[in-house]
């Protein structure tokens, strides 16, 4: 494929920059300042004259070229296919067929813009426009997929193979983008040296040389594997290897050595072929001197002392080497050999011999002996007795092994021997006045030992001053272990074992109870089962959770007791079972008052001679059912005196009516609606009808006897309709329509059933449908029925809206009790909104919104509401103030009552400014006076009955007695004390996200301030609470402190190159080492004096295993950077930041644009003047001739 006009990255470059190669040399050359500046005809070239030569012309055409180009980010490039290489040769075809296509399919995959054109050989040319990466994919693609491809293969050195495809494949993918190529590289398992390469015989060409280029690079490097015996590794990498750090800095060669730990010969050396010969050279003349010359010497040193020679890190060994020159071999630590091996110079082994020993002796391990049991008391609490020893001698490392009566201890000998007579001086004296015990209890008796929330077991540890421990349930074990003074240890052991007999005597019994008893057997309050506690104090009795509804109620305890109490509480049962016998008895709801006779007379008298529980249904609910409860006789009797009191109010009868049973259901109805709606019909009649299934046939009806003799009928009726023919009809209808439907007294309902014949069901508010509305009757009926409620819904339905006048001083009552006369209109009239202006406005004008026949009855009731406010008349009643709390009556239920009976509205004024507590002190009602704070008064008043003023008394002494003991509560948690912390621990103890001072806090119920940054005391942390809790909290924060202290900071040296990588993406690699060894790491700012400088801080074993883990990753990071930095050699060098901020201070710095030999300073011209007219002439202005050295001036 030959290309025409095609633009290369080079070319590219150059335009991007604005500068052909020979201006950046020139520009490069020069160093005087005037030199570097253009002259006047370079910045600003003249336009040629009509009459200029073409030698002119050439040298105008040089000054502009040198004019930067502007910068485009879309390029242009034309690709020309000859017709023996086009895949779609089919020449009619131009312009549709599969080569268009492919062309708007590339369109779209690449985002670049293609032109297709025919030359006359018949060949493709496409002109490709578009940002450089598209117009580079868009190529690939057109290669690809509309010429035809050709193949071959490169062969280049296996090793090499790497180098072609880059990092994560980066170069492959360049190098196949660039020449518009697939290049196939066998996989490394693959013997093949062969690289596959199709495309276009240009693209062939450009590959085959582009890797061939890759691979001539690689040959000037060199990679050599030498092999030396292990034993001589540590005489070629010298002392802390220094040996091979000064070889790669002489010879600039990468030596790699392999760590002691990897049981490796190779050494690695790469670089160049000279410098790799050269360190090739220096290992190899180490290697064979110390061959030659070293001799070795074995010696037993013990498998414990090994360590100590060793040293943290290998330091000591290296550190041997320094000073001798001896290299020292340790046998493997799982090899059971102690066999130390020196090697090195014949005069040199002595001092080294002398050095391992001395390393070697330098510690010692010894133990002491020491019960496993007293272990915890020479610890001490939270290793307090420990921690001052481990102070003084903070070399020693003390080891306590579980199970084994021993202490081993390791560290210098001094002080080993200091310590071992310390802790054997400990052990002694706990020996002395310390004891223990063992007891065998069930483990299923333990946790009945510790008590609730630890109160047995605690209150044995703290009167007889012992520790007992009781096995954890998982471990199920007998044995628990009492320890401590002789004589409290016998005492404890005694009663633990007295309770322990006490509770193998016990029993458990489980008690039915239905769940509907418990709330009575417990009591309000709990007041019953507490008696019942109080009289059997052994027997502890458990209810279950209520959400549980379990009957199982748990008695357990002494044998004999649980049986007496079981026989009690069973007693009790049998009691609420007789007394929870209940019966429903229907009364007329005008009659409820009279039965309850004045302030509660009748009600009482009859609850009390019948020993019944009777309730009444709300004065707002529409039941009429008293429910009677207590024994059956006593609930038969109480019905009998209340159907007696209606009775002799009423007119009241009661007859029986034959139907057969089989029409009981179809007549009560779904959910009783049927036989509910007759009911209402007939004045609120009661009719009962025998249980089902029992196929009795007498139903009771009772009320007032035309009302009963009507519902008769009606039911007599409906039955003979049900046995002959009956038809059921359903329409809907929204159910705030439902009431005015019905009509006040249910006169609109009555109508149509009087005109039709047939009965009409509204829904009940138990129902789910409350739309539907139900027709029965015979098929006539019923359809006459329907078309006129459907007459009815259908103008509903027509929503209007009007307006009436209504006087502001009557707003109040309609809105007021938040708008309850309203919402009495809506419910009744079919759901009308009726709004009024806001408060404050003038404004008489009322708005209605709703059907139009219920707009208008709303609008007619209003009025007449209106009439009658109009026709009220206001009088006043003088009552001392102190009678209106006691005529209101509790929640103003008296006030209400008197307001509801008479249609009237009494207002009572506000009270005077007084100290008062007025309320209901259950269960008696009393007024009490509290003094005024300033009148310093002890006294306070009760006014009341005088049978209710003792038990408010004491009701008031109760709440005294809590209040001065939440005073002394607030007392004891305002504890205070502080604690003395180093400031730069406290970030420490508050713990991230504040988690540690917030566990703290939570478990010792404490408050901990810290100072503030202005604080004087920086280092005074304040804790606040109960005197022991704040103690304990103060001990938790000592204890950080004290690990804290123990921690250490050792700095290493860590190539700073590497430093990103162990930090990781967002920190995530830092954070790992931190939390896998437990250390804090610490690494230098940007601009820091030393920037491989790292702090790692933790304890001494921690930061030791940190430190290497750190240096092992800076050995294998560091193999990457270097390897990259080689790479880098043989890349085009980016511009650096120095270079950026140079140029950006020379730009500061300078004065402008600035030419040489402008017209203003080589003539007495003026520079152009720019308010002048003539100079800088407007449009359309005439202006006079001028010559001037700009040139002619042209119009």
């Amino acid at each position: 494929m030959s290309s025409v006009a095609v633009l290369t990255q080079e070319s590219f470059n150059e335009h991007r920059n604005g500068l052909l190669p020979e201006q950046s040399n020139v520009g490069s050359s020069g160093n005087d300042d005037d030199d570097v500046l253009p002259t006047y005809k370079e910045a600003f070239p003249p336009l040629p004259e009509k009459a200029a030569t073409p030698e002119g012309r050439q040298e105008l055409d040089n000054a502009w070229t040198k004019i930067r180009p502007l910068k485009s980010s879309i390029i242009t490039q034309v690709f020309h296919v000859p017709l023996e290489e086009r895949k779609y040769k089919d020449i009619n075809q131009f312009g549709e067929g599969d080569q268009a296509k492919i062309c708007v399919d590339i369109m779209q995959k690449t985002g670049a813009h293609l032109e297709l054109s025919m030359a006359k050989d018949q060949g493709l040319s496409i002109m490709v426009s578009g940002k450089l990466d598209a117009v580079m994919k868009a190529r690939k693609e057109i290669v690809s997929r509309l010429q035809t491809q050709a193949s071959a293969t490169v062969a280049i050195p296996k090793e090499h193979h790497r180098f072609v495809i880059g990092k994560n494949g980066e170069k492959l993918q360049e190098l196949e983008l660039k020449t518009a190529t697939k290049i196939q590289i066998p996989r490394p398992e693959d013997p093949s040296n062969h690289i596959k390469i199709s495309g276009t015989k240009e693209g062939l060409e450009k590959a085959k040389h582009e890797i061939l280029l890759i691979s001539a690079e690689q040959d000037k490097r060199a990679v050599e594997r030498v092999n030396i015996d292990k034993v001589y590794h540590p005489f070629i990498t010298g002392a802390y290897n220094k040996f091979v750090a000064e070889m790669m800095q002489e010879t600039g060669a990468r030596i790699n050595v392999p760590p002691p730990s990897v049981l490796k010969t190779e050494i690695v050396i790469t670089g160049e072929k000279e410098q790799v010969a050269q360190a090739v050279a220096m290992i190899k003349k180490i290697y064979e001197e110390k061959k030659k010359n070293a001799t070795t010497i074995a010696v037993e040193v013990k498998k414990s002392q090994h360590k100590y020679v060793i040293g943290p890190r290998g330091n000591t060994l290296q550190e041997i080497l320094e000073k001798t020159g001896v290299s020292v071999e340790i046998p493997p630590p799982d090899s059971s050999s102690e066999t130390v091996i020196l090697r090195g110079e014949p005069d040199r082994l002595g001092q080294a011999l002398t050095e391992v020993y001395a390393k070697a002796n330098s510690y010692t391990v010894s133990s002491v002996l020491a019960p496993s049991w007293l272990h915890r008391f020479i610890i001490g609490k939270k290793g307090q007795n420990l921690a001052k020893i481990t102070q003084q001698m903070p070399k020693v490392h003390i080891e306590f092994t579980e199970g084994e009566d021993k202490i081993t201890l390791e560290g210098p000998t001094k002080d080993v021997q200091q310590v071992q007579s310390q802790i054997e001086a400990i052990v002694m004296d706990l020996v002395n006045r310390m004891d223990y015990t063992e007891i065998s209890v069930d483990p299923k008796f333990h946790r009945h030992l510790i008590g609730k929330g630890g109160a047995n077991i605690n209150r044995i540890k703290d009167q007889y001053k012992v520790s007992v421990r009781i096995p954890p349930d998982n471990e199920k074990s007998n044995l628990i272990r009492i320890e401590g003074d002789p004589q409290g240890v016998q005492e404890a052991k005694k009663e633990l074992l007295e309770l322990a007999s006490r509770m193998e005597n016990e029993r458990t019994k489980d008690m039915i109870i239905e769940q509907r008893f418990h709330r009575a057997i417990i009591g309000q309050k709990g007041e019953k089962i507490k008696e019942v506690r109080d009289k059997f104090p052994e027997v502890i009795i458990n209810f279950p959770d209520p959400a549980q509804k379990s009957d199982i109620v748990q008695l357990r305890g002494p044998r004999t007791e649980v049986e007496k109490c079981s026989k009690f509480m069973q007693k009790m049962v049998a009691e609420m079972v007789e007394n929870s016998y209940s019966v429903s008895v229907p009364i007329f709801k005008q009659f409820h008052k009279n039965i309850i006779g004045k302030g509660g007379a009748n009600i009482k008298k009859i609850r009390e001679e019948t020993n019944t529980k009777i309730d009444l249904p709300a004065e707002n609910s529409n039941s009429e059912m008293i429910v009677i409860t207590g024994k059956k006789a006593n609930c038969e009797a109480a019905r009998n005196r209340i159907l007696a009191i209606q009775k002799e109010l009423a007119n009241i009868t009661e007859i029986e009516v034959s139907i057969p049973s089989k029409l009981h259901n179809s007549l009560i109805g779904s959910k009783g609606r049927f036989v509910r709606s007759i009911m209402e019909e007939c004045g609120g009649v009661h009719i009962h009808f025998p249980t089902e299934g029992s196929g009795i046939d007498t139903v009771t009806i009772r009320g007032p006897v035309e009302d009963v003799e009507k519902a008769k009928r009606q039911l007599l009726s409906v039955a003979e309709e049900k046995q002959t023919k009956s038809h059921t009809a359903e329409l809907r209808a929204k159910p705030e329509y439902h009431k005015f439907l019905i009509g006040k007294g249910g006169g609109n309902i009555k109508k149509v059933r009087d005109s039709t014949g047939a009965r009409i069901i509204f829904p009940t508010a138990d129902d789910k449908d409350q739309e539907l509305i139900t027709v029965v009757g015979t098929e006539e009926a019923v359809r006459e029925a329907q078309k006129e409620l459907e007459t009815l819904i259908k103008s509903l339905d027509n929503v209007v809206e009007d307006g009436m006048t209504v006087d502001p001083k009557h707003h109040r009552y309609f809105v007021a009790r938040r708008g309850q006369v309203l919402r009495d209109i809506a419910d009744e009239y079919g759901g009308v909104m009726v709004s009024f202006p806001r408060t404050g406005s003038q404004s008489d004008k009322v708005t209605l919104k709703g059907a139009k026949d219920c707009v208008e009855a709303a609008k007619k009731r209003m009025l007449e509401i209106i009439e009658d406010l109009e026709a009220q008349v206001t009088m006043e009643c003088v009552i001392a103030q102190k009678f209106h709390r006691s005529i209101m009556g509790p929640k103003g239920l008296r006030i209400q009552q008197i307001t509801r009976e008479h249609n009237v509205q009494i207002k009572f004024p506000e009270r005077e400014d007084q100290n008062m507590l007025c309320g209901q002190y259950k269960p008696v009602t009393v007024n009490i006076q509290v003094p005024a704070p300033e009148l310093h008064s002890d006294i306070i008043a009760i006014t009341g009955l005088a049978c209710h003023l003792d038990r408010a008394k004491e009701g008031l002494l109760e709440r005294v007695k809590e209040l001065q003991a939440e005073q002394e509560d607030r007392a004891l948690r305002s504890f205070k004390l502080t604690i003395t912390v180093d400031p730069k621990y406290h970030p420490k103890i508050i713990g991230r996200k504040g988690a540690i001072i917030t566990q703290i806090r939570n478990e010792h119920d404490v408050n901990i301030q810290f100072p503030e940054k202005n604080d004087e005391n920086q280092d005074q942390i304040t804790i606040t609470g109960y005197e022991q809790k704040a103690i304990a909290a103060r001990n938790a924060i000592q204890a950080i402190v004290d690990d804290l202290e123990e921690m250490i900071s050792e700095d290493i040296t860590l190539d700073s190159r590497v430093h990103a990588r162990i930090i990781g993406a967002r920190g995530k690699g830092i954070r790992k080492i931190m939390d896998e060894f437990k250390v804090d790491l610490k690494f230098p700012q940007n601009g820091a004096a030393d920037p491989n400088l790292v702090t790692v801080m933790g304890r001494p074993e921690d930061v030791d295993e940190a430190i290497d883990h750190l240096l092992n990753l800076e050995e294998e990071y560091l193999a990457d950077v270097v390897e990259n930095e080689s790479k880098q050699a043989y890349m085009k060098p980016r511009a650096t930041a120095s270079s950026v901020s140079a140029g950006e201070e020379q730009r500061s710095s300078s004065k402008g644009f600035v030419v040489r030999e402008a017209p203003w300073t080589t003539s007495t011209e003026k520079a152009p003047d720019m308010s002048s007219s003539e100079d800088f002439p407007s449009f359309g202005a005439s202006v006079t001739p001028k010559t001037s050295p700009w040139g002619p001036k042209r119009f």
